[in-house]
């Protein structure tokens, strides 16, 4: 007979190879499904998130992990049940037939939002949203009682992530951006290129190699395009990275590639022999955009970063008049725009904070749907210094909320805050680093984050795992010195000395 611990482990792996055919259909419904195939593939997904959820909270997973000592017979059995036992207890409170609407409501929310978006029009999607709001609002309430309801929904993403600790995190944060972004309003911007329109076939190449350069194996994983880019994870075997191709913006392209790359290698970084302990996942989506961040900022948008990826581009565009300095100058100058996923290194946490707020008011009950675009215009006006002219380039942006992420965008803000203290630990600890970087030798980097991070998987949770990274650091500190040390001395400014009381 079976015991208690390989029973579990024949289920984990049971739910997860759902989640992998789950992750299979969004994939697609993101790039190659054809137009009009969302109501039937919300039919496919609510079938298999049905089932996904009533194999998890069968009575026998119940009677395993009682069976099952709180302390296992070794670290990795002993994570492995504590992850179970949460996840079990948060699935039981959900009812399948509430598990079954949130699919099939994801599905509909994101057909309706592409039309939305396309049309410029809010109508379409505002009755879809507001499906998902209640019942993602029914979500937070069965998952028991908090000190905020919106804490329900960041453990989901984040565990440990509470409003009590994020709210006055991120005000700090926003106030030190505040500063920040005044001292640099009305200096020159740094002499950088414009680029000139560039072929999307180009683009494409060029992003291939920088994948490959980057060490991710595209034989355990490939690139396609979709409007809003995304990594699918599948398993360590299986990778899906999409990109957009901007013909008139090659830097948003390479934001967007170097970004999906850091998830991907993360992804291909979970140890594929903890199949059926759960353990290889992600310690939570902090954690992982802290991989996208980190590559796409501290190492994507260095100098040395530059000086290997000039000789590429004219290696696909002979004739580009660019040179490193200039390449470097253009990709960290700092605006107050309007989308967050252009948006520079410094302005990025203030699109989220805007997108936290909203989401906090929705499940307060503050908020409906239809309030969303004028709040949105309001929240941006005050808190990024821009009003949207339409609907495109303000609430209807993102895809998130029309695949019922709420409790996600705070994640990036995290994950930011990591990426910074994971860059410095980094450079402490490679002291070529910038002289590899320069010739395109990423292995080193790679191997880092091979073995402090990606490795350890969800064998603790994702604030122990980042406090054994780095120590005891304080990552608010480290990003916003950070962009003093990077953008300001771009811009010619330095840190205000603090008074002294």
């Amino acid at each position: 007979m079976s015991s208690p611990w390989t029973s579990l482990q024949s289920r984990i792996r049971e739910v997860d190879a759902i989640a992998g055919a789950l992750g299979v259909l969004e994939w697609d419904q993101q790039t190659y499904m054809p137009s009009e195939g969302g109501a039937p593939r919300g039919g496919h997904s609510e079938v298999l998130s049905r089932l996904q959820h009533e194999r998890w909270t069968a009575p026998e997973v119940g009677g395993w992990l009682g069976a099952l000592p709180e302390a296992g017979s070794d670290e990795v059995q002993q994570a492995a049940v504590r992850n179970a036992r949460r996840r079990y207890e948060r699935s039981t409170r959900l009812p399948a037939r509430l598990v079954g609407e949130l699919a099939l409501a994801r599905a509909e929310g994101f057909s309706a939002w592409i039309k939305a978006k396309e049309a410029d029009d809010f109508e379409p999607f505002a009755a879809p949203l507001q499906r998902l709001i209640d019942l993602v609002r029914e979500q937070a309430e069965r998952l028991g009682a908090a000190a905020h309801p919106y804490d329900a929904l960041l453990e989901e993403y984040d565990p440990g992530a509470t409003v009590a600790e994020l709210s006055p995190m991120f005000e700090r944060l926003a106030s030190e951006l505040g500063i920040f972004l005044n001292a640099l309003d009305g200096r020159p911007e740094p002499e950088g290129a414009s680029l000139p329109t560039l072929d999307t076939e180009g683009q494409k190449r060029l992003s291939m190699r920088i994948l490959r350069d980057l060490g991710f194996d595209l034989k355990r994983g490939r690139l396609d395009e979709s409007e809003h880019p995304f990594t699918c994870g599948i398993h360590p075997q299986d990778v899906r990275l999409t990109t957009h191709l901007h013909a008139g913006d090659l830097l948003n392209t390479l934001g967007s590639t170097v970004h999906e790359c850091g998830h991907g290698l993360y992804e291909q970084g979970l140890r594929a022999d903890w199949d059926g302990t759960g353990l290889n996942h992600a310690a939570g989506c902090g954690i992982h955009e802290s991989q996208s961040r980190f590559w796409e900022n501290f190492i994507g948008r260095s100098l040395s970063f530059c000086k290997y990826l000039v000789p590429r581009m004219q290696g696909i565009w002979p004739d580009l008049p660019i040179t490193a300095e200039q390449l470097y100058a253009a990709s960290n100058r700092v605006r107050r725009s309007l989308i967050r996923v252009s948006s520079d290194e410094a302005t990025y946490n203030l699109h989220i904070i805007v997108r936290y707020e909203l989401e906090v008011a929705l499940l307060e009950g503050k908020l409906q749907a239809r309030d969303l675009p004028e709040a949105w215009r309001s929240a941006y006006t005050r808190r990024v210094g821009v009003t949207p002219p339409d609907l495109r380039t303000g609430v209807l942006q993102d895809v998130h909320w029309s695949s019922g992420y709420f409790g996600y965008f705070p994640s990036y803000t995290v994950g930011n805050l990591y990426a910074a203290s994971y860059a410095v630990c980094v450079e402490r600890d490679i002291p070529g680093l910038w002289a590899d970087v320069d010739q395109g030798r990423f292995g080193t980097i790679l191997e880092w984050l091979r073995e402090r991070v990606h490795s350890r998987g969800h064998l603790k949770d994702a604030p122990e795992l980042f406090r054994d990274a780095v120590g005891d650091r304080d990552p608010v500190e480290d990003l916003v010195a950070h962009l003093w040390r990077r953008q300001g001395k771009l811009y010619g400014v330095e840190r205000p000395v603090p008074a002294r009381a």
